[in-house]
């Protein structure tokens, strides 16, 4: 099966997670938008059973939408989480966890209103940002640090998960958000830098980030780089 993954494609943003899976499984996949236009997305926009907004996955005669959702979805299909339904379901409960973050993460320099430029909500990104900095960036990633320190290499098992990908992927748009915050925070979190290099280098992983596929991380996307909101 070739699969049909409707993002905008401009920006890694919530795609980047399930592009990171369909990668990781060195599944056959069309990344629509970025191939054809925004047009043939926004039409699946309109069905019956659309997504309520990108990304969403077309595997044959499915449409899921939600990435947490699509990534449960492939999690099971191609060996990305556990067969048991504890420790499905705990994957899940951690990729939830993570989207809780790129929430926060993306409020940082949005906190007013997505509607809004951030130059018209500048003095209150600043607020939201340094209370990210430091108390939200570090319960998260305690949180993670502990779950790591108890099951090991990986975050379910002994096996890579999807959400080992999806920690990875939040550390790096942390990193560039956040540099200097991350920069004094990694020692703290052993476990969690661990973690992020063992994806980083993973063969598919590794190769998928030098290739063209891997949308470098902008200003337009979830984590934004700021330099006044890193200080």
């Amino acid at each position: 099966m070739t699969y049909e993954l409707y993002y905008w494609p401009m920006i890694q943003g919530r795609g980047e997670f399930v592009r990171l899976a369909l990668e990781e499984a060195g599944a056959d996949y069309i990344d629509v938008a970025r191939v054809k236009g925004i047009p043939p997305m926004m039409k699946l926009l309109e069905g019956p059973r659309a997504s309520y907004a990108p990304p969403f996955l077309k595997a044959g005669r499915l449409l899921i939408g939600q990435t947490t959702n699509i990534l449960l979805f492939l999690g099971q299909r191609h060996g990305l989480a556990p067969k048991d339904d504890a420790g499905r379901l705990f994957t899940n409960q951690l990729q939830l966890t993570l989207a809780d973050l790129v929430v926060e993460a993306h409020d940082t320099h949005h906190p007013l209103g997505i509607n809004l430029y951030y130059e018209d909500q500048k003095p209150e990104a600043k607020r939201r940002a340094a209370e990210f900095r430091s108390q939200r960036i570090p319960k998260f990633l305690k949180f993670f640090e502990r779950i790591l320190k108890h099951n090991g290499r990986y975050l379910v098992g002994r096996r890579l998960t999807y959400a080992d990908l999806s920690l990875f992927q939040v550390v790096e748009g942390l990193r560039y958000a956040f540099p200097s915050t991350m920069k004094k925070a990694e020692k703290k979190y052993p476990n969690v830098m661990a973690l992020n290099l063992r994806v980083k280098e993973r063969p598919r992983i590794a190769a998928y980030l030098t290739s063209d596929r891997r949308i470098a991380f902008n200003e337009d996307g979830l984590f934004r780089r700021y330099p006044e909101l890193d200080q």
